[in-house]
């Protein structure tokens, strides 16, 4: 495994390492992805292999182009040609009828295939020099925390990842939104860093897929995953006061009003440690802290974590869901 600067010589490097079937761990705006050739069936099993990644969980490709998506994708409905026109590039993945030249492997044996085009210029680079379309899940073994930094990616993949580029901290921090237009209306999947409102703006009212299921469409869906070593609870916002941690435990707030609510709780339950994700409760910023809070809270050796709900509105969704499939049921 090698760490590489994003020089235009490094990144011709990843690139054609993608290309000849190596596994590259690329930054994105969302989280850092493990990637590699989406026509390769050998080099997508060995992100299988890398992730310890259940073969029934499909993974994202990625683009760097428009033209690209016809190589991966057919019969687009209206409806994707105006959010690629509108929210591409950016963190909303598109499911949509398969092309029968992407490897069921990619798709889990699905006749439909989750496509993204990332607002990431260094993925972008990337993905132009392997000259295909990459499969990228996050950098992660599965069902642990998503890498934010080449350093998570390092930690956690080592020796089985061929190169990590190194972008810095990803800027949103959470998974991209998953809409699926194979149904009569569009539906979501899975939130994440394209809030519901803004696809809305573009295509109208969506639908918000039920949580439990068992045979998924799109990565993420699972009902635990992205989940710390030490067992995280979650509850209600202001529902800390009311907790009952055993051992040495943390408590992770939304913002600086959850926790001086908390501290004026009588009979308050005490936390070791607190964490906020945002002291000014900036939904934005609460979705780029939340992996690299949960990884350093994982790091110090508590006996559990405790965490807040956020408002469900904007990146507050794709945080609750994060932290619902984290936590211990």
């Amino acid at each position: 495994m090698e760490i590489l600067a994003p020089t235009p010589e490094n990144l011709r490097r990843a690139g054609q390492a993608l290309a000849h079937g190596g596994l590259v761990a690329i930054p994105t705006e969302t989280v850092y992805g493990l990637g590699a050739n989406a026509f390769d069936e050998v080099a997508v099993a060995r992100v299988f292999e890398a992730k310890a990644r259940p073969s029934f969980d499909p993974l994202i490709v990625h683009i760097a182009d428009l033209a690209q998506v016809e190589r991966v994708a057919r019969d687009l409905p209206a409806s994707a040609g105006r959010l690629m026109e509108r929210l591409w590039p950016g963190p909303l993945t598109l499911i949509l009828p398969k092309r029968e030249e992407v490897p069921d492997l990619v798709t889990s044996g699905l006749p439909s295939v989750a496509l993204r085009f990332p607002a990431n210029g260094i993925a972008q680079e990337v993905i132009r020099a392997a000259g295909t379309p990459v499969a990228a899940p996050s950098a992660n073994p599965f069902g642990y925390l998503s890498p934010t930094t080449a350093a998570h990616v390092a930690a956690m993949l080592g020796e089985k990842v061929d190169f990590i580029v190194d972008g810095g901290p990803c800027r949103i921090g959470v998974e991209s939104t998953v809409l699926d237009l194979t149904g009569e209306r569009p539906l979501v999947l899975r939130p994440g860093g394209m809030p519901v409102e803004e696809i809305e703006e573009v295509v109208g009212k969506v639908d918000l897929w039920d949580r439990i299921v068992s045979a998924p469409k799109s990565p993420g869906q699972l009902p635990s995953h992205y989940a710390p070593r030490t067992p995280l609870f979650l509850v209600d916002s202001g529902g800390l006061g009311k907790a009952e941690p055993e051992g040495r435990a943390v408590a992770l707030f939304f913002d600086g009003a959850s926790s001086a609510a908390f501290d004026a709780t009588p009979g308050k339950a005490r936390f070791a440690v607190r964490r906020f994700l945002s002291v000014q409760g900036d939904l934005v910023e609460a979705a780029a802290r939340l992996f690299s809070t949960l990884h350093e809270l994982d790091r110090l050796g508590f006996d559990q974590i405790w965490a807040e709900r956020l408002p469900e509105r904007g990146l507050g969704r794709a945080v609750n869901d994060r932290l619902f499939k984290a936590s211990t049921k």
